[in-house]
């Protein structure tokens, strides 16, 4: 029995080094390949940095192996579409699509699409790593006006077609930029900014497709990376529901794309942190769609969105801060700081479940006006809709969360707010409204009749704050503790966090409420309903102040307290 355990723990020894030896064969054999416009040649072998290859073509015949390198040379320019499918890095080993000769007085390499349709185009791989590359696709595609928009043009293409699994790909350090289908002064007609997400070609900064039945493509991570200037959305994920998991987005910046900053469709598992998205829906070039959220999701479960700004949102509809649309559960929105977008603050739409907005600072949200410059939907602070497309009864959303939020609107905007009486589940608590203007009830943007009644089941309506009592609409979920007064924000109207730090504390300090389950919920959120830190990162400890900014006197003493106690 001795000798059988000592022969099977052998043969373990033995099969680690083996694989381990493996390992270290495959790190030893990796082979950079160096790309050089100036002094290269495709004649040469490229793997010699002496003797590189001139263009990226020789990697169509070139089969890539775990730990291999593209090195394109910092501060040159390279002209085509880089295609690579079915390429396998592996764990520790990835393949690496990077630059060489770099140094900070050195300009990272130009990858442009030239009168290709997309700068690089990655098709069923893993464990591969894009970085510290520039990436543009200025030059019109010369198929530039196809009869519908079947052909899209991207910075960067990440595609799955095939029944399988594909993980790790990591793009960090890039800059993309100036991505467009059609040739400059294209002008779209003005229906198609009315349209669900366009009907017609556009340029994409970076797309990540999964569209098989039972295909996954998991632990995707995109960071460091900016992206403008592209005529529809910086950054989308699309994929079948639950085909696309594991996705991160972080330290990124997105800003004058066309269409949204950031969207998320079909991605289960998701963290976007501390990301800057503006102008969103920009107007800037005529190619643009012009309409777009900062952020939004589709058919999503378990993402996190945390520590972003959303700022200037454009378009004549939706264009909110974040919105969250429909077939969603369990997508947070918490500790970001949101500003000026024309669609508003809150959006939830329809057949969503256990959603939530908490801990977040809204400033001058929702100042679209309908039918004014085109809109044909009015901005709103704080919308839940039942909306799940044109063709279906409006349903939900269910169970929607709304607390310790602070919402400045000055004397310019008249915030609007729409309930759906579809809805079900809505808990509304210790918010800050600071509303110069008093609000008023808007219906009918998406279904005629949708908002008609508000007789809404499971309400907890308790413990905001607000201006004034006749600031929110009386008749419309009445607050059962409603607070007013002037909370004195530090700098109201600004644009940092700390501008809605509060010197009038004892009129929002300890007045919150813990927040519980909704009546009805059963579940909750996914991350938990007490949060241990405010906006500002600050304990939150005890009965919660009102608005996302924790007093930080009061807070200390407690702590204070409790130390002197033990």
């Amino acid at each position: 029995m001795n000798k059988n355990k000592h022969s099977a723990r052998f043969l373990k020894v033995f099969v680690l080094v083996i694989l381990l030896l493996m390992l270290q064969q495959q790190q030893a054999i990796a082979t950079n390949y160096y790309i050089n416009s100036k002094n290269g040649n495709d004649g040469n072998k490229g793997s010699n940095l002496k003797a590189p290859w001139k263009t990226s073509s020789p990697l169509a015949t070139t089969i890539l192996k775990p730990g291999d390198s593209i090195l394109f040379a910092s501060g040159q320019s390279f002209s085509g579409m880089l295609t690579l499918e079915n390429v396998k890095g592996n764990a520790g080993h990835p393949v690496v699509i990077s630059s060489y000769l770099y140094n900070r007085n050195i300009a990272k390499p130009i990858l442009d699409a030239g009168i290709d349709l997309n700068t690089i185009w990655l098709k069923n791989s893993s464990h591969v790593k894009i970085e510290g590359l520039e990436i543009t696709g200025a030059v019109p595609y010369p198929n530039n006006n196809p009869p519908s928009k079947s052909l899209m043009r991207c910075g960067i293409l990440i595609e799955q077609t095939q029944n399988e699994w594909n993980s790790n790909i990591d793009l960090n350090n890039l800059v993309i930029h100036d991505v467009y289908f059609n040739p400059k002064g294209f002008i779209r007609n003005a229906e198609e900014v009315k349209t669900a997400n366009g009907t017609q070609s556009y340029g994409w900064g970076v797309r990540f497709i999964n569209n098989t039945t039972g295909g996954k493509l998991t632990n995707i991570n995109v960071s460091q990376t900016e992206i403008y200037n592209v005529s529809h959305t910086g950054l989308k994920f699309t994929s079948t529901r639950g085909g696309m998991q594991n996705v991160v987005v972080a330290n990124c910046k997105v800003h004058h794309t066309g269409g949204p900053g950031i969207q998320l469709s079909g991605v289960q598992d998701g963290h976007i942190h501390h990301n800057k998205i503006d102008h969103s829906g920009s107007k800037d070039d005529s190619r643009n769609w012009a309409r777009g959220s900062g952020l939004w999701t589709w058919g999503c479960s378990n993402i996190l969105i945390e520590h972003n700004r959303f700022e200037n949102a454009n378009g004549p509809g939706d264009s909110a801060g974040i919105h969250i649309d429909y077939n969603c559960s369990d997508v947070i929105v918490q500790y970001n700081f949101s500003a000026n977008n024309a669609g508003g603050f809150c959006e939830i739409l329809g057949n969503n479940f256990n959603c939530a907005y908490r801990y977040n600072i809204s400033v001058n949200d929702g100042y679209r006006i309908k039918g004014k410059d085109g809109a044909f939907q009015e901005g709103k602070v704080f919308w839940l809709s039942g909306f799940q497309g044109d063709k279906q009864p409006p349903v939900g959303p269910f169970n929607s969360y709304f607390y310790n939020n602070t919402i400045y609107v000055d004397s310019t905007i008249t915030p609007k707010i729409s309930i759906s009486n579809s809805a079900n589940g809505i808990l509304v608590a210790n918010n800050i409204f600071y509303f110069e203007k008093d609000a008023i009830i808007v219906t009918g943007d998406q279904k005629k009749n949708e908002e008609a009644t508000y007789n809404i089941n499971n309400v907890v309506f308790t413990n905001n704050l607000f201006l004034r009592k006749d600031t929110w609409p009386q008749q419309f979920l009445k607050d059962k503790l409603l607070l007013t007064g002037d909370p004195l924000f530090r700098n109201k109207g600004g644009l940092t966090a700390g501008d809605y730090k509060i010197m009038n504390d004892t009129l929002v300090r300890n007045k919150g409420i813990g927040i519980q389950k909704i009546p009805g919920d059963t579940k909750g959120l996914i991350q938990g309903l007490q949060l241990k830190n405010d906006m500002m990162g600050n304990p939150v400890i005890g009965v919660p102040d009102i608005g996302a900014i924790e007093n930080d006197k009061e807070k200390s003493g407690i702590q204070k307290t409790s130390r002197r106690k033990h």
